[in-house]
């Protein structure tokens, strides 16, 4: 086979999260179970962009106040965001000053993050490493579409860029600790590119990243659907998730009622104002690090598959006339209650 999953011998695991959103994440039916949510997109900054840092230092600080823990023992920060030169994040790390290691998968990041954490503690490089995702809705669509003031009308086909911040404390595991979830085996996505052009059309574009990662991670690992309580893909939204299922289908794959999820569908339901769904990095950071998480430390979920999706366009590849390439990475994880350590 071309590319092998990672299989993670050492068990690494979640230990802490950190999950901060917005005003109008406080309308998810899940924002009970985040940390805590601003009151405002400006969140008493100058900027946007500014917002968006507070987010990622209100998501770590809440977990290093959860953790027990100072900022000088984590060894390392993995994290993104989708501005210029991700902006939000350096500007957190320089606060935060620990070693950081910044990354662009555009929503994809959060799983980046997460595969290449494990790694890291699972090979004995890192004790302690805070990886997550961020986003911020009226930054974002300043930088890649019309900004908010413009009052610009957007197609169906449109997602609604989730503002929030999701964070994990990723370490090896020990007989002493008790984790919310185990990462037990993680597959890298491939860059896929169908030719989409439609920047309003995201979930389209991602469909065959996601299928692609899905269908090797299965393969790959000698599993099927059915050996997982959930595979939750990360914003493909309404019309990206149906369009994956189906390409799922082609090749065998087919799901039980419920089995086959998206944290783009699930973030806000079917709330109309937000198009086809949910997007941005902060979309399956937040549902990962809270709601999933909970159900894996609890044993509601033993098993589960989650895949986050990157449309990797810019808007300058966007007025050079480019199709939007795209990229998916999964990484399984597994409830502590059912999980034989040796």
């Amino acid at each position: 086979m071309d590319t092998k999953t990672w299989i993670f011998k050492n068990k690494p695991a979640i230990m802490f999260s950190g999950v901060v959103g917005g005003p109008f994440e406080k309308k998810s039916p899940y924002s009970s179970e985040f940390d805590s949510c601003m009151d405002s997109l400006w969140m008493e900054q100058e900027s946007f962009e500014k917002a968006n840092r507070l987010l990622i230092e209100e998501a770590i600080g809440t977990l290093i106040k959860k953790a027990g823990i100072d900022h000088s023992e984590i060894d390392a920060l993995l994290m993104g965001d989708l501005i210029n030169q991700l902006t939000p994040t350096n500007l957190a790390a320089r606060t935060l000053s620990v070693p950081y290691l910044g990354l662009f998968s555009a929503c994809a990041t959060s799983m980046e993050g997460l595969a290449l954490s494990a790694v890291l503690v699972d090979g004995g490089y890192s004790s302690k490493i805070v990886t997550g995702a961020s986003s911020h809705n009226a930054a974002v669509e300043k930088q890649f579409r019309y900004p908010t003031e413009y009052g610009g009308q957007k197609p169906p086909t449109a997602q609604w860029t989730v503002t929030g911040a999701g964070v994990a404390l990723i370490e090896k595991y020990s007989t002493q600790s008790s984790p919310y979830a185990f990462i037990d085996k993680a597959t890298i996505g491939k860059v896929v590119d169908e030719g989409i052009k439609d920047p309003f059309n995201m979930g389209a574009a991602m469909a065959p990243a996601a299928a692609d990662v899905i269908h090797r991670h299965l393969t790959q690992t000698n599993q099927t659907p059915e050996d997982f309580d959930l595979i939750v893909t990360g914003d493909l939204a309404w019309i990206g998730h149906s369009i994956t299922e189906d390409l799922l289908k082609e090749k065998g794959w087919t799901f039980k009622e419920g089995q086959f999820l998206d944290c783009g569908k699930l973030f806000y339901v079917e709330n109309p104002g937000v198009q086809a769904g949910a997007s941005g990095p902060a979309c399956s950071a937040m549902l990962l690090y809270s709601h999933f998480l909970n159900e894996l430390q609890k044993g509601s979920i033993k098993k589960m598959l989650a895949v986050a999706t990157g449309a990797l366009l810019s808007p300058l590849t966007f007025q050079q006339g480019e199709s939007i390439p795209c990229i998916a990475h999964a990484v399984e994880l597994r409830s502590p209650g059912t999980y034989h350590v040796n």
